[in-house]
């Protein structure tokens, strides 16, 4: 498939605005999950955008930039993996294992985007003790501009060499790399699941465990179907709770 310039900046524009979003109005347009969803949708491959995308979004689970703590950019690995995977033909775990390095190089990438923003801190300080006003709010949004470089430049030159760079990688790299790199994109949906499962409260919440295991294992549902189920169960679970309390309308056993 080849990628259309439109769509790259298309892409471009997203990953630029998503990385603002993060940082302000946070309606989660950054989160692997949507980026890769938008991704499939402007390349028309929606499932593989979804796929991955909700792969990569069980790595950043509980995962949070806190101060100048810097994590994994799977924002913009969600656009590009999915990406080079639709341009290739590849399958899922090829995606998988392109992103997941994509998404720890680019964290030098926000680095130097919080080390430019620096110098308009400053000045915005120096503003502050002249008691400018304007000068302060100029350069607070002057800063915003190498958080939004960070993640579309490399998502711009990512897409723009992208059938350059897929046929370099399917044609030179070893076959034994290629294949490490699906064997890795196979794990981290099991590894996503583990870190899941870690954060929920599972001793108390087993039954619920099991009916999904059963769903998916031996009933062949999907994750749509699954998820479907889950959220019926849960709604039942707390309206049998709150009808059932002491004093709650309806909740008196007698009647």
């Amino acid at each position: 498939m080849h990628i259309a310039f439109w769509q790259i900046l298309l892409l471009t524009a997203y990953a630029f605005v998503a990385q603002l979003d993060a940082l302000s109005l946070q309606i989660s347009l950054g989160t692997p999950l949507l980026s890769g969803f938008f991704t499939g949708l402007v390349l028309g491959n929606v499932p593989m955008g979804l796929t991955v995308g909700a792969t990569l979004q069980l790595m950043v689970l509980g995962v949070a930039t806190y101060g100048g703590a810097t994590v994994p950019d799977f924002m913009s690995a969600a656009i590009i993996g999915t990406s080079f995977a639709i341009i290739s033909g590849q399958d899922v775990e090829f995606a998988l294992g392109i992103a997941l390095p994509i998404g720890l190089l680019l964290t030098q990438l926000d680095i130097l985007a919080r080390m430019a923003n620096v110098y308009f801190q400053h000045k915005a300080d120096r503003y502050a003790e002249d008691g400018d006003a304007d000068g302060v709010s100029q350069m607070n949004l002057m800063g915003i501009i190498p958080w939004g470089i960070s993640r579309g430049l490399p998502v711009f030159l990512g897409l723009y060499f992208g059938n350059e760079v897929v046929s370099a990688i399917t044609k030179y790299l070893p076959q034994w790399l290629m294949g490490g790199l699906k064997v890795a994109g196979g794990i981290l949906p099991a590894m996503g699941i583990a870190i899941l499962m870690r954060y929920l409260p599972i001793k108390k919440f087993y039954p619920f465990l099991i009916i999904g295991f059963v769903l998916a294992a031996y009933l062949k549902v999907s994750l749509i179907g699954i998820a479907l189920v889950g959220f019926a169960i849960a709604a039942a679970y707390l309206y049998f709770k709150n009808d059932l309390k002491p004093g709650a309308e309806g909740g008196d056993i007698d009647d």
